[in-house]
């Protein structure tokens, strides 16, 4: 059969026609992904100056990094712990930053094999900065290796097989090691010991989260007054990483249903229509405080019956939920486990349930 040239010129047509909304949506996805990385890329700060919180760190690491630049050495090994979300990672970059040296990031999970943790450390130049967070999963040989290298600058290898086995101490470039971890306490004792900086983290204030917001709007080329900051930052659940995912989700919401600027009350509406409440808590908070309340008469209930109960992971509830619900006070651990507080039956309305006022059922 001849196609005649009006036919393909109308299926040429045709075919533009399919594929250009195709065509289109994948440049949407891609130039979001692309504004994605940019954002993610500038949000984080990159100097002292820019670094909101955490002061009394601050200054610590000021004097520390100015000593080592006086003395011409490394700076001293460093570990950061406190809950996730406030800026341990982002620590470590500006630290880098300010000392003017390459960093090098990984995750403890990542060093299954010798050869990873070894790989890495060969790699490493003099005076270099070697990032390792949830430092507290690092398996035993891993650790093992770094514990030669964070001290005396050297690792011990073995070649052949057998009797021929032999042991060779290899250095590697002086360099500095910045450990992160939201578990402290899981660190074993010798590698704990060999930080020369142990540092705890602190939840941010709604004054400091406020200027994290003013921030990231800033970057984000968002219109937002004090009150719209204060408003987000009230319920951010004292931690920057959910700040900043907050404000991409307000602003979405004023952009839509306002002229764009970000006031008190259009920040209340769009966080209420993210069930997230004055105090921060989303419906996975208030539903864990709820369990304990109306199935286990306000506690105490063992982490493993909650985390069947909620179908979480037992190290979510204690990473992700527990440390803001027990600095807020709505939540108490005991040697028989968790308890809703006369503070959550309060917040939550169920104070009747609790006419006593008791802190959990002992009896």
């Amino acid at each position: 059969m001849i196609i005649s040239d009006d036919n393909n010129k109308n299926n040429k047509h045709k075919g533009a026609s399919h594929d250009a909304p195709k065509c289109k949506s994948q440049d949407l996805e891609t130039k979001e992904l692309e504004f994605d990385k940019t954002y993610e890329k500038n949000i984080r700060p990159k100097t002292f100056i820019e670094y909101i919180g955490q002061s009394t760190l601050k200054e610590t690491l000021k004097i520390t990094i100015e000593a080592s630049k006086k003395r011409n050495i490394p700076l001293d090994h460093l570990l950061f712990y406190g809950p996730p979300g406030l800026g341990k990672t982002t620590l470590a970059g500006v630290i880098a930053n300010e000392i003017g040296v390459n960093i090098k990031i990984t995750s403890a999970p990542a060093l299954e094999r010798p050869r990873d943790i070894i790989g890495i450390l060969m790699s490493l130049k003099g005076g270099e900065i070697l990032f390792i967070d949830e430092i507290h999963r690092l398996n035993k040989v891993a650790e093992e290796i770094l514990y030669p290298a964070m001290e005396d600058f050297f690792i011990d290898l073995t070649t052949g097989k057998s009797q021929s086995v032999k042991t060779m101490r290899v250095p590697v470039p002086k360099f500095t090691l910045i450990g992160a971890t939201t578990k402290a306490g899981a660190l074993s004792g010798p590698l704990r010991d060999r930080f020369g900086i142990i540092h705890r983290l602190e939840f941010y204030t709604i004054d400091e989260l406020a200027q994290v917001i003013k921030r990231s709007a800033q970057i984000l080329d968002i219109k937002i007054d004090d009150e719209g900051a204060k408003e987000i930052a009230s319920r951010s659940r004292a931690t920057p990483r959910i700040a900043n995912r907050l404000i991409k989700r307000t602003a979405d919401y004023a952009l839509v249903k306002y002229d764009g600027k970000i006031t008190r009350q259009i920040a209340k509406e769009a966080l209420d229509s993210l069930c997230i409440d004055n105090l921060g808590l989303d419906n996975t908070d208030r539903a864990l405080l709820e369990l304990i309340i109306k199935n286990y008469g306000g506690g105490p209930v063992g982490i493993e019956t909650l985390s069947v109960a909620l179908g979480e992971d037992t190290r979510t509830i204690e990473d992700v939920y527990e440390p803001y619900l027990l600095q807020k006070g709505l939540l108490a651990r005991t040697n028989r486990g968790r308890c809703a507080t006369k503070s959550a039956y309060k917040h939550l309305g169920m104070s009747h349930l609790n006419p006593d006022g008791q802190i959990g059922i002992f009896d």
